[in-house]
């Protein structure tokens, strides 16, 4: 992994640095550069194409940078690899639930705070400090009373629960979630805002993506508005959403 020091400001949790991700002749990702605050709320939003996702695959270390630098706490990496994010402060969700699908909602909170692949997680007794963790995630995501059942046999809305009761027991700094309110029934739309703000509060740099333009407006202390890979505008939520450009190119008045 190539990495070097890089200046940081220390109320600045994550950075790109001239970023850039080709598919084919395409740049997905242009040459963008952001700096994202450690403490608060992010929201990344744009039209399908503009980079949003593609963006957090970068992050994550889900597709490998073509050009430019991910800063990590004043740490620049030009290689991410998905594998060791953890261990740099970052973990995310995905906009499709990714989950042991054939092993219990218990467990597939164990394999993450043990760290052992989910045989191990699974055959070897857990610490009473893992257990009593487990079920404290459990609880805080309403997932408690599904704890036996199979991860196959959840609602959509109670695997993106799940998933994220996953990323919390990782217990990082940084929390990279792709349309974490994507498909949800209201009520289960609110409990999933809930926690984020539980999280935002505990001081953890919430970064997510969303199309809901009245959730953006509720969750976000800051908001980074793409273009064909490029940053249209970022700020403050109210200033950014009003705009004229942003009006034009995203909102339809």
């Amino acid at each position: 992994m190539s990495q070097n020091n890089a200046s940081n400001q220390p109320d600045t949790a994550l950075e790109t640095v001239e970023v850039s991700k080709l598919f084919g002749g395409v740049r997905a990702v242009d040459r963008l550069s952001v700096a994202i605050g450690r403490r608060g709320m992010t929201s990344i939003v744009g039209p399908n194409g503009s980079g949003k996702s593609t963006l957090i695959n970068l992050l994550s270390g889900m597709l490998p940078l073509d050009g430019g630098m991910v800063v990590i706490d004043g740490v620049g990496l030009r290689v991410v690899k998905a594998h060791e994010t953890p261990d740099h402060g970052i973990t995310r969700t995905f906009q499709q639930v990714r989950l042991f699908d054939q092993v219990s909602v218990w467990d597939n909170i164990m394999v993450v705070l043990t760290r052992r692949n989910v045989w191990s997680a699974l055959f070897e007794r857990a610490r009473p400090r893992y257990r009593e963790r487990a079920q404290a995630i459990l609880e805080d995501v309403g997932m408690w009373d599904k704890r036996d059942s199979l991860a196959e046999d959840l609602s959509y809305g109670q695997r993106k629960l799940l998933e994220i009761g996953r990323a919390i027991a990782l217990d990082v700094q940084i929390y990279l979630l792709d349309e974490p309110f994507a498909g949800l029934f209201p009520q289960m739309l609110e409990h999933v805002k809930d926690i984020m703000k539980q999280m935002r509060d505990e001081g953890r740099t919430i970064v997510f993506v969303s199309h809901n333009m009245d959730i953006v407006r509720e969750m976000s202390d800051h908001i980074f508005v793409l273009d064909a890979g490029t940053l249209l505008a970022d700020g403050e939520v109210e200033d950014v959403l009003t705009r004229p450009e942003v009006i034009d190119a995203y909102l339809g008045a």
